[in-house]
């Protein structure tokens, strides 16, 4: 059973605006009692409050939850992120730059994931590959 209250609204709103209705609605009321509980907390407490609070823009979150999920190799939700960073305003440069970085702190392998992901984020979301034209200099 969902509650309709005001954190549920605002994650939920939230949600459909990074996933669109498939990673909002059709989550939260699909579910099951074996994931019922994560996705009310998903949307009341991450998407509700904590994407809420005023010390981050949406875009920052977005560009440090990317970042986060290559340090940790979370290959699935880096994909799910990706997507949700572009919505909310970040460029697929700065997405391939957090990759890159990765290269620094988290190693080769990690960074490569987070391309990976990328390459396959874009070719659905038809972006260029040819991001700023750093290949060709």
């Amino acid at each position: 059973m969902v509650i309709h209250d005001e954190l549920y609204e605002t994650g939920i709103k939230q949600r459909r605006h990074m996933f669109g209705s498939a990673g909002a609605e059709d989550q939260v009321e699909h579910t099951s009692d074996l994931n019922d509980k994560l996705q009310d907390y998903v949307t009341r407490t991450c998407f509700g409050d904590i994407w809420q609070r005023p010390g981050l823009s949406v875009t920052d979150r977005s560009k440090i939850t990317f970042a986060m999920l290559v340090a940790t190799g979370k290959t699935h939700e880096m994909g799910v992120h990706a997507r949700g960073a572009l919505a909310n305003g970040v460029s697929p440069v700065e997405l391939r730059e957090i990759a890159l970085h990765a290269v620094l702190y988290c190693g080769i392998p990690s960074a490569n994931e987070g391309l990976r992901i990328l390459e396959e984020v874009f070719a659905e979301r038809k972006v260029s590959p040819e991001l700023d034209g750093e290949s060709t200099r």
